[in-house]
């Protein structure tokens, strides 16, 4: 390969942009060429493996871009990802079902998961992690707090739309319902809750995060019997992960410093 790396007229990257306006392809190029060039050069690259890695970069660039807007607009955290999840060594939980979880398998094979325990423990996080990972496979996801989402059935049904909204959020590939049953469900709710589970069911994922378990949630619905239905078909294809420990909000709560009894005697 001849001294320099291969040139590209890639001299628009200097050129102002304006903010509201996406930036090219090869503005975006010219980001990764000086450290792909020096590549090249103490790698003696060919000048179509440099083109063929400069191309790679961009399609890289933009899953990544796609995945971000995905995962916007489907309500996920963006900071809680799985490897962002960190484990404190006193939470106790069943390490190989969730090694399994990230595997997406259960979605594939259109199961829901159920993930349970006390607060601050990390469900909200892992929910939104499988979340993200799901978007990666190029899954549609929709990430709602159980409140909120009853809410907007409950907005929905002012203006006769509710029907077209229980098709669009039953439609989703993974339906991530947060929070369910922190609180009671009144009659609406519950048949919402209802409908939303015998639609997906069989069909698509739906992951659930509790302080209860699913025994419990029958106590905090207005139709038992409804209920029931609902919880025993999203159980009876869930995997259920139960983490059990402290909670980590309480790992980070802000206090004085405390001075040095040596340096500060009484």
């Amino acid at each position: 390969m001849p001294n320099h790396a291969p040139t590209t007229a890639l001299t628009c990257a200097n050129t102002p942009q304006d903010s509201h306006e996406p930036r090219s392809t090869a503005v975006v190029l010219a980001d990764t060429l000086p450290q792909r060039a020096a590549l090249a050069r103490q790698h003696k690259t060919s000048h179509l493996t440099f083109l063929q890695q400069l191309l790679a970069d961009e399609v890289s660039r933009r899953e990544s871009s796609s995945a971000a807007r995905r995962s916007a607009k489907a309500g996920l955290d963006p900071a809680m990802r799985i490897d962002t999840w960190c484990a404190a060594d006193d939470l106790r939980y069943d390490r190989t079902l969730l090694e399994d979880l990230t595997t997406l398998r259960f979605i594939d094979a259109g199961h829901s998961a159920i993930l349970l325990g006390p607060v601050g423990v990390g469900k909200t996080h892992l929910a939104n992690a499988l979340g993200h990972m799901a978007i990666g496979r190029r899954k549609t996801v929709l990430f709602a707090r159980a409140d909120k989402l009853f809410h907007r059935l409950k907005a929905a049904r002012l203006d006769n739309s509710v029907d077209a909204e229980l098709r669009r959020i039953t439609a989703v590939d993974v339906l991530v319902i947060d929070d369910f049953a922190l609180r009671p469900l009144d009659a609406t709710e519950t048949n919402d809750f209802y409908e939303l589970v015998v639609e997906r069911h069989q069909a698509k994922t739906t992951i659930v995060t509790s302080n209860r378990e699913p025994a419990e949630w029958l106590t905090m619905t207005a139709d038992a019997l409804l209920a029931q239905s609902a919880i025993d078909r999203l159980t009876s294809r869930a995997h259920t992960l139960v983490i059990e420990g402290p909670s980590y909000r309480q790992r980070h709560r802000p206090g004085l410093d405390r001075p040095d009894p040596a340096e500060h005697p009484q």
